[in-house]
């Protein structure tokens, strides 16, 4: 299936994301902050970015920004996953490069299905 980067400074999220994705037959790696997300990003070329906002230093959507504005990596689907629900932030997310933003707690068939729809065919 599809190689999909976790950038999410908690390791008990990622790890859950982990082992949904890889039981939904996906390869998956991750970084802890914005900033190793963005080095592995463009290191590892991944097939989509589920990305956090709230982070200590870079937060998600400046490093949404910067992935979306490098011609290296702007082809790369991100979906922002964050506990952040307001709709100020879907739609700032969106607007920094995002392709879709989904609220935590994030049910298994909802996040497998939104990745589903972003993945290039």
């Amino acid at each position: 299936m599809a190689h999909i980067l976790i950038i999410d400074d908690s390791p008990t999220d990622i790890r859950v994301f982990t082992t949904l994705l890889e039981k939904a037959g996906h390869r998956v790696s991750s970084a802890g902050n914005a900033e190793d997300g963005i080095v592995a990003v463009k290191r590892e070329r991944p097939d989509l970015v589920i990305m956090d906002v709230i982070m200590p230093g870079m937060n998600g959507f400046q490093a949404t920004r910067t992935l979306s504005r490098d011609e290296a990596t702007a082809h790369i689907p991100i979906l922002i996953v964050t506990t952040k629900s307001m709709e100020t932030d879907r739609v700032w997310g969106l607007r920094q490069g995002a392709k879709d933003f989904v609220t935590k707690p994030v049910s298994e068939k909802e996040l497998l299905t939104r990745i589903q729809t972003l993945l290039p065919s």
